[in-house]
């Protein structure tokens, strides 16, 4: 794979990651108007609750979206790497919004199990069966995303996909049996799932901002790949970490033979080492070379 063709690729997955939120915003945010004057034609106080949410994550989807954007803008004397990382800026703050949201849909829902409150069946189902498709375009749009910020807004269109699912089947039971205690505990459930979900992405976004090693990254295997290298005595302050779950980026020192001549194999060796790490998901590498006759002081003190 070359570099050309890697950087093709996250180009066009980039211009797409934008489009993709911005479809979820807006498709979002007609909804929430939708919601609104439905809630008062049905008299819904569910609705128009559910309305308010909704631009809660109409709020956050723009946030996210605008993150996207800035995220695309080429390095600067600012932000020499560029501004990769506000993209978890948005996946981090829309993290935030969907577990604050969970937490009080969960109270709420406890609430209406110990006092059931009457809803307007058929306004429910008009309105739950628009919620499903509105929202469960955008999720089929973004069901492949790899971003950690699309992942996230990919989970806000997915929990209103499933609550409208909820809100349909338990309005199709009501039609026949009144059990509206149903409503809450579905709820409650789909939550508890996007709960989950908000964690194991909590997880990945603080990794990339503590500058850990991506997970799907096994730094010994790619040193002993390095030192399999001709010339390649030895590896050290080696360092791999990744400014967006996606761009990952290594620095590393390298030992070479004394008897070689350093400058000879630089071009050779360099080439080698970063075809091998872009194999390996790495998509920038620096390399220091060194002789085992020289004085090496890592930055870090490491056992890698």
């Amino acid at each position: 794979m070359s570099h050309n063709h890697s950087h093709n690729h996250s180009h066009s997955h980039a211009h797409s990651s934008t489009k993709n939120i911005a479809l979820a915003f807006f498709l979002n945010l007609s909804f929430t108007i939708i919601e609104i004057i439905g809630g008062l034609l049905t008299n819904s106080v569910a609705i128009i609750s559910d309305a308010l949410h909704d631009f809660g994550d109409s709020i956050s989807l723009g946030l996210a979206w605008y993150f996207e954007k800035l995220a695309k803008k080429s390095p600067d004397k600012k932000f020499t790497y560029g501004y990769k990382r506000f993209s978890l800026l948005g996946a981090l703050i829309n993290s935030v919004i969907l577990l604050v949201g969970s937490i009080i849909v969960i109270v709420e829902c406890v609430k209406r199990i110990a006092d059931p409150q009457d809803v307007n069946v058929k306004g429910m189902i008009l309105l739950a069966v628009l919620g499903v498709i509105i929202n469960g375009i955008a999720v089929l749009r973004m069901r492949k995303s790899k971003g950690v910020n699309e992942r996230v807004v990919s989970l806000h269109m997915l929990e209103d996909v499933l609550g409208w699912i909820a809100v349909l089947i338990v309005s199709i039971i009501m039609l026949f049996v009144e059990v509206p205690i149903l409503d809450p505990l579905l709820s409650i459930g789909i939550s508890c799932f996007i709960l989950f979900n908000v964690f194991k992405n909590l997880k990945v976004t603080l990794n990339v901002i503590l500058e850990g090693v991506p997970s799907d990254i096994h730094v010994s295997e790619i040193k002993e790949k390095i030192m399999q290298l001709d010339n390649v005595e030895d590896v050290h302050d080696f360092h791999i970490w990744s400014l967006d779950s996606e761009y990952n980026i290594a620095s590393m020192h390298i030992v070479v033979n004394e008897n070689n001549n350093i400058h000879e194999l630089q071009v050779k060796l360099k080439n080698e080492i970063k075809n091998a790490l872009l194999k390996e998901g790495i998509n920038h590498t620096t390399i220091e070379f060194e002789t085992n006759d020289e004085s090496c002081e890592p930055c870090h003190n490491t056992d890698i």
